[in-house]
């Protein structure tokens, strides 16, 4: 599956499933986004309080499940980490508050273009920056370090903590939140996101999908091996959208969106150079997090308490634009992540792997 055919294939069923989510009760354009499904799980346990945006999500319960079983089945869950955790954790801090501010992830930023959303089009121009920015750095030897051997039992906590988070959504226990309205209310019922999570996770582990290794890879290289899944997900996405009826083209009214190009630009931006910096995209450190990888688990807490922070502190972005202290939050993190990249420069690293999202030594 990890041919060029598979990826394509991977992408169409990614494409598929996301429309059959958004059929099924998901908010338009979001059959899939990491961040969102982060942002919401953060809020059903309580990390932030904004009602609209509380619902333990099932769809990345089913993802990190899926990409674990079929780890260990085909050997490649193997427990490591320890390469600069706390860096790690900052930029998933800052991924999140870009992708919030954008009111999207990479995925959901190719699905919003599937649905006819013009107003991400800027969101890519952004993200394919920030990842140009970010291979500057690879290119003058940007490392986080290598990754060391752990006891094996310590791969099997990420798991663990999804399946307690299932667990929590079913028992519903009074501390546990559920959205009345808004996303958090809207979703596909729960057997079917969970199943369409597990295979997403499967494909996703088998082919390496990555928004971040796609284009970095096509700048880079040349190589168009893992951005033609994503090209995939969107011709597929769009096709699905107009035979549902959900296709939309346009600027104005576009569903959990809004239309402030400059910040759109500069969120995705954010997320973009973040993720490069990290070695993938959101969905790739929920895939490596599923095979043991912990330095990917401390990155899925930077997204999980960016999000909770987004929303307690008033930095997320609405259909109405971003606000200001989002704004200000946006040029920290763009500000924080270019240290980061400066500091951390080798330049005996190895920066030509091509294939994966790995990148230094």
């Amino acid at each position: 599956m990890s041919s060029k055919k598979g990826v394509i294939l991977a992408g169409g069923l990614v494409g598929l499933l996301s429309v059959l989510l958004v059929h099924f009760g998901n908010p338009a354009n979001m059959g899939f986004c990491i961040a969102c499904f982060i942002r919401d799980t953060a809020g059903g346990l309580g990390l932030h309080r904004a009602g609209v945006v509380q619902y333990i999500r099932p769809e990345l319960i089913g993802m990190a499940i899926g990409a674990w079983l079929i780890s260990l089945a085909k050997g490649d869950f193997r427990a490591r980490g320890g390469s600069s955790p706390f860096t790690r954790f900052i930029l998933g801090f800052f991924v999140m508050i870009g992708a919030l501010m954008f009111l999207g992830c990479p995925l959901r930023m190719v699905l919003r273009l599937a649905g006819g959303d013009l107003t991400a089009i800027l969101g890519l121009v952004g993200f394919t920056a920030g990842i140009g920015l970010g291979i500057v750095f690879l290119n003058r030897g940007f490392t986080l370090r290598k990754t060391y051997s752990l006891n094996k039992a310590e791969g099997f906590l990420f798991p663990a903590m999804q399946i307690a988070f299932f667990t929590l959504l079913i028992v519903a226990p009074a501390f546990i939140f559920f959205s009345e309205s808004g996303p958090g209310s809207m979703h596909a019922p729960l057997a079917i996101a969970l199943i369409a999570g597990l295979l997403v996770g499967v494909v996703a582990q088998r082919t390496r999908m990555c928004t971040v290794g796609g284009i970095r890879d096509f700048i880079m290289f040349k190589d168009t091996h893992l951005i033609s899944g994503f090209l995939a997900i969107l011709v597929v996405a769009f096709v699905g959208n107009l035979i549902t009826g959900n296709f939309k083209l346009g600027l104005e009214g576009q569903p959990v969106a809004h239309n402030d190009g400059l910040w759109n630009f500069l969120g995705m931006a954010l997320a973009g150079l973040g993720s490069v910096l990290l070695g993938g995209c959101p969905l790739r450190q929920i895939i490596l997090s599923a095979e043991g990888n912990i330095d990917s688990v401390i990155t899925f807490l930077g997204l999980l308490i960016g999000g909770a922070f987004v929303h307690n502190f008033g930095l997320a972005s609405s259909a109405a634009g971003p606000t200001a202290n989002g704004k200000v939050a946006v040029i920290i993190g763009l500000a924080v992540v270019v240290v980061v990249g400066l500091m951390n420069m080798n330049k005996s690293a190895d920066v030509t792997m091509k294939g994966d999202v790995k990148l230094g030594a």
